[in-house]
């Protein structure tokens, strides 16, 4: 492989008086390519046709990471309860095996990073009642983050883990293993556990209540995610990164979610408004990408204070960071994001769609 997803310099990295340290030697490759896709794959159709995406992804020789933005099943579709047992009747135990083992069919590194459906949205009646939350989130990271600090993908590499390298003030921190961070192509990567339904503040409900542990999961889970996106920021600054990329599930500037009787977007003003602040004190190129919402956007959501996204959340302008909502995979054409990264250009980030099936007989959606 010709790009090394995490370099030497990073694997010695600690976090020390909440700053994540990082030594001064790191490969120069100034180019990288990454395909992004979330909301996948939502039905069996979808997972029994898989390997049209991963064939896709994987005949494209210049693709080096994937990233999934979270979601592997619909919100319409029972949780899967792996090892809780007495299982849940309504559940789908098999579900997330079967999407581990397509995960690992792709040939490069992979990373997920966690959406609603698998586990906060698992008490919802549309998803069959079929999970408390809390044991579905550790089912899931019991699975997929079984060995913190290595990706998914047939080409496993080292990544930090926030298990492993957790601000020792905040040792409660060190549960979040599904957060992680990498540097390639003098980009530094980050991913947070920032799922839809309001950041999981919409009541559990159909027997899971549990108003005192949801809220305090929210907290501790929120004030970890801006952690972990400080201590990115300051790796990017130490390490004089040219870039850097957010991956997480919500889109925190649904309008939907604003509408009479939506979920809302409150409990994501404090991550926005540190990201707003991060990435200001940076000022070079930030990408976020998201999913959740299901159609491809482009937009710069921070830009202008006064717009229809810049009120949301109440932040100063942000004009550097750009944000794309990868297609959702019920959508059509079914298509993965092709990310170009090269840090000699003056933007740094551009993209297109790759279709990987537009079957008129919807074999694939």
């Amino acid at each position: 492989m010709k790009r090394l997803l995490l370099s030497t310099a990073l694997l010695s990295a600690t976090l020390t008086a909440g700053h994540l340290a990082i030594a001064d030697e790191r490969h120069d490759n100034n180019k990288l390519t990454v395909a992004v896709f979330g909301d996948w794959p939502y039905n069996q159709n979808l997972l029994t046709n898989a390997p049209l995406l991963i064939n896709s992804i994987n005949a494209d020789s210049d693709v080096s990471q994937v990233i999934h933005v979270g979601d592997i099943h619909s919100g319409s579709f029972p949780c899967t309860s792996a090892g809780i047992l007495p299982p849940i009747s309504t559940s789908n135990p098999g579900w997330n095996q079967a999407i581990y083992y397509n995960f690992q069919q792709f040939k490069v590194p992979f990373v997920y990073t966690l959406g609603d459906n698998e586990w906060t949205d698992c008490h919802k009646t549309k998803e069959f009642k079929s999970g408390a939350p809390l044991n579905e989130l550790a089912s899931v990271r019991g699975l997929f983050f079984a060995r913190p600090g290595k990706t998914l993908g047939l080409e496993e590499k080292d990544v930090l883990s926030q298990s492993k390298y957790f601000d020792p003030a905040f040792p409660a921190d060190a549960q979040f293993v599904e957060n992680v961070i990498w540097e390639d192509a003098k980009v530094v990567f980050v991913t947070v556990n920032l799922p839809g339904s309001n950041n999981d503040t919409v009541p559990w409900t159909n027997g899971f209540e549990n108003p005192a542990a949801q809220a305090q999961e929210v907290a501790d889970r929120t004030a970890a995610d801006i952690r972990w996106l400080q201590a990115a920021f300051k790796l990017a600054a130490t390490a004089h990164a040219k870039a850097v990329v957010i991956a997480l599930q919500a889109d925190m500037w649904d309008p939907s979610a604003l509408v009479a009787g939506g979920d809302g977007l409150s409990a994501y003003t404090p991550f926005v408004q540190q990201l707003a602040t991060s990435s200001i004190k940076f000022g070079l190129p930030v990408l976020l990408l998201n999913g959740d919402s299901h159609l491809f956007e482009v937009d710069h959501p921070l830009a202008v204070p006064t717009s229809a996204t810049g009120l949301i959340h109440n932040t100063p302008p942000v004009p550097n960071l750009t944000r794309i909502t990868v297609q959702g995979s019920t959508n059509k054409p079914g298509e993965w994001l092709r990310l170009t990264i090269d840090t000699r250009m003056p933007g740094v980030f551009s993209w297109k769609n790759v279709p990987y099936c537009n079957d008129p007989l919807t074999s694939c959606q």
